[in-house]
């Protein structure tokens, strides 16, 4: 581990040197993707030379414990005392740190949610989820642009898809794909009774053009009148998008812009996500069983998370976390959740790495 972490610091070293010569700042590109390399390394740099500090500190507090004087000895020994216990904690955050990094995680993400069993009821927590995310990304000062939705006759959401962008979306977004189920007493509910109903929920890391490919030839694109609340461009303009990718049978479509230029560009975004998960998939069969050990697979199958609001209680039924925070965590703090999400993923990488050391 430390041979590792010493290349790294030289590695951190040198990109430094990299961006104070001036031909780097004169190149634009070559600046900003040299920059980004070395933020990466900084965090694990730090932490290393914070583990050098204190090894050095310890071994010399330990050798004051041979001198004469008691007091210089005293002294050394609350010096161990303090610096022991940081050192196990230290080395453990650079296992973590040095664990492979998910390729994805600088990604913006692209969130679907679908109402699912439940009717109405189903199409309103699919809008207060909606909203719940919208508040969770404004506290990390991210952007969300809806890119296609279709609404209930009760005010709730059939379906919504969502452009989130900022830093580092898809590290926090990733593990909230599944089947998100509610209980609770429907506002239409008159005997009180508490039904269940379900979404689901898709969060796709945003595939830029240099991640998939796609042919002209291998599209069928369509237009169609715009549906939805009156005003003079329903029904008027074929300005409704829908593409279909051929050789997989992928179908988007786009009806929120008023341009038609506008509704393929944002149903083009969530085509090559889409078309990038599927490779993702392919790729990742080989590491099924690893996969599995960790937070669930991502399975939109897979129920990951309950809401049960007489109580005022969620579980993560992944983890087997509960909170009784709901109303706070459907004004958007997910952060405790999300945390602990990381942390478990985490700690089964570590198990699965001592494994395979062993």
């Amino acid at each position: 581990m430390f041979d590792r972490l010493e290349q790294i610091e030289a590695r951190y070293n040198e990109l430094g040197e990299m961006l104070a010569q001036p031909e780097t700042q004169q190149d634009r590109e070559a600046y900003q993707r040299v920059a980004k390399q070395h933020r990466d390394l900084e965090e694990t740099v730090e932490m290393y030379r914070s583990w050098k500090q204190t090894s050095q500190a310890l071994a010399e507090a330990r050798q004051m414990l041979s001198e004469t004087d008691a007091e210089l000895r005293a002294m050394a020994a609350d010096e161990i005392s303090l610096l022991e216990p940081k050192l196990p904690a230290i080395e453990e955050a650079l296992k973590i740190l040095l664990l492979p990094k998910d390729p994805n995680d600088d990604k913006n993400v692209i969130v679907e949610i679908r109402a699912g069993t439940g009717g109405d009821e189903a199409s309103l927590f699919a809008a207060e989820v909606f909203r719940m995310y919208v508040r969770f990304a404004e506290q990390h000062r991210w952007k969300v642009e809806i890119l296609s939705s279709s609404e209930s006759t009760v005010g709730g959401l059939k379906e919504i898809i969502a452009l989130i962008e900022g830093d580092r979306v898809y590290s926090q977004m990733k593990y909230e794909s599944g089947v998100h189920r509610v209980q609770r007493v429907p506002a239409t509910e008159t005997q009180g009774r508490v039904h269940t109903s379900a979404i689901t929920v898709a969060v796709l890391p945003e595939a830029e053009e240099v991640d998939i490919k796609i042919e002209a030839k291998d599209l069928r694109i369509d237009t169609f009148c715009s549906s939805g609340p009156g005003g003079q461009s329903v029904n008027t303009t074929y300005s409704a998008i829908r593409i279909t990718h051929l050789p997989t049978n992928t179908v988007v479509s786009c009806q929120d812009e008023k341009s038609q230029i506008k509704n393929r560009e944002k149903a083009m975004r969530v085509l090559r996500s889409r078309l990038y998960e599927v490779e993702m998939e392919r790729q990742h069969q080989a590491l099924a069983k690893e996969r599995k050990q960790q937070v669930g697979t991502g399975d939109r199958s897979e129920k990951i998370r309950t809401y049960n609001f007489p109580q005022n209680r969620l579980t993560d039924h992944r983890i087997g976390l509960t909170l009784h925070q709901l109303d706070l965590i459907m004004e958007g703090r997910l952060q405790p959740i999300v945390d602990a999400l990381i942390a478990h993923g985490q700690a089964e990488q570590l198990k699965a790495d001592a494994v395979h050391a062993a």
